[in-house]
């Protein structure tokens, strides 16, 4: 092993700087040693030297980033599958079910739901903040979530988890797809309609859920208050969403002229 071969070589205060280097980077102990050397063994002088010089630490970041996806990777395709995102969420200690994984793959550009290319996985946990290990990929899902609290990136995550969610080939997101990502997505927007729009398609429309009326609902959830005041029946909505403003009149969950 390396490093035991340098405990030989080094003095203990040496030594000492060495794994305080590795524990705050997550470097190798070749990379903390060259840092070290450089900043004259002064921790803050080497840390300046890593942090200054991208090419090192670019260099580190993509072993790390390379060994991270290969820990998730499936052994049959070059790419992290249902199995690995699994595994990956259990060491996050994240629920596979939580709205944070949405997130986590719209960072990552993921073109379908539980599959993750190399480049996918790298782009995106680059993307982050360099992320190269799981411990940093942990203390990172706090502000991951905290994003679905800025209204444009919460749009972008709307706009992404369609064609996200929706079967490969397909145009359209199958219902009951869209029922559960609705639910997930409008539980952190706390719109009171959705347990009623959810009941309303399954009971009248029953069939797959198009791109724009993916999108306009969001438009809908945005500018119309729920009690339907500021409702335009002559508004540009699609058809689907007129009917559901019938659905509520019918029902009396809203009054008409209310």
């Amino acid at each position: 092993m390396w490093l035991f071969d340098w405990q030989n070589k080094l003095g203990r205060g040496h030594r000492d700087k060495l794994q305080q280097f590795m524990a705050i980077t997550g470097v190798s102990d070749k990379v903390a040693h060259q840092a070290l050397k450089a900043g004259d063994w002064h921790l803050e002088g080497a840390l300046d030297v890593y942090y200054s010089q991208p090419q090192i630490k670019s260099l580190t970041d993509s072993r790390n980033l390379e060994e991270l996806f290969n820990r998730y990777r499936d052994p049959n395709y070059d790419m992290i599958m249902a199995d690995g995102v699994d595994n990956l969420c259990t060491d996050l200690q994240v629920d596979p079910q939580d709205i944070v994984t949405l997130v986590i793959s719209w960072h990552m550009k993921a073109a379908t739901m539980c599959e993750y290319s190399k480049q996918e996985f790298v782009g995106g946990l680059q993307s982050l903040g360099r992320i190269d290990s799981l411990e940093k990929f942990r203390e990172r899902i706090p502000y991951i979530r905290s994003e679905l609290k800025d209204d444009q990136k919460f749009r972008e995550i709307y706009i992404f988890a369609f064609g996200w969610a929706k079967e490969k080939g397909q145009k359209s997101l199958a219902l009951d797809t869209a029922i559960g990502m609705w639910k997930l997505l409008f539980a952190e927007k706390h719109w009171p309609l959705i347990d009623h729009w959810c009941e309303f398609l399954q009971a009248r429309h029953n069939k797959a859920i198009s791109r724009d009326t993916w999108a306009q609902l969001l438009e809908f959830v945005r500018t119309v208050d729920p009690q339907l005041s500021n409702y335009d029946a002559e508004g540009a909505w699609p058809y689907l969403i007129d009917e559901f403003v019938e659905y509520l009149y019918e029902n009396g969950v809203i009054q008409r002229g209310q």
